[in-house]
């Protein structure tokens, strides 16, 4: 029998009556048995109607955990997604990063090398440059010492002949300015 085909009231355990017949039940004990069924009856019915409400509470309580569950994890999806983009826009932005730094660098390293090779080129051609005025320097310090040696070579001859005796001094022989030189 189904909860629906039969349904059954202390009420109507009370109000239940039974025919006599010759050595039938007991009345009283009849009436006490109806009495004590319809106390079990009402107790077992509050206790369904207590059993019930729990019921209907808990499953309140389980929808309600059930939609904190549903948003908790739709925040740690989310947060799971938020991370994933925030990892993923740092991971951007380091590359970015390095890919300016990288090109920073190459680029001062160019600019550095460049700079070197000017500067090198610049002091080879100074070099160069004092080189060619060392030379010419020389060059004509040289001149002028010749020069310089035939001026006194001629002094020398007229004054060896403004001199008296007329005759030079030899040239292989060392004279006072020239011992200083030497």
């Amino acid at each position: 029998m189904t909860d629906d085909a039969f349904h059954l009231t202390a009420h109507d355990v009370r109000a239940q009556e039974f025919h006599r017949v010759l050595r039938g039940f007991d009345p009283v004990q009849v009436e006490e048995f109806k009495q004590r069924l319809s106390e079990e009856i009402d107790r077992l019915i509050r206790d369904r109607a207590q059993l019930d409400e729990r019921i209907r509470g808990m499953s309140e309580q389980l929808k309600s955990y059930r939609d904190r569950e549903r948003a908790m994890n739709d925040a740690l999806v989310a947060a799971q997604q938020l991370r994933t983009d925030a990892q993923a826009q740092v991971d951007r932005e380091r590359d970015l990063l390095l890919r300016e730094t990288q090109a920073k660098a190459d680029e001062l390293l160019l600019e550095s090398r460049t700079e070197a090779e000017r500067i090198l080129q610049h002091a080879r051609s100074e070099e160069q440059r004092l080189s060619q005025g060392n030379e010419i320097a020389r060059r004509q310090f040289q001149m002028y010492l010749a020069s310089y040696r035939q001026l006194l070579e001629r002094q020398l001859q007229e004054i060896a002949v403004l001199g008296g005796d007329g005759v030079a001094p030899p040239m292989g022989e060392p004279q006072p300015a020239q011992r200083r030189k030497a």
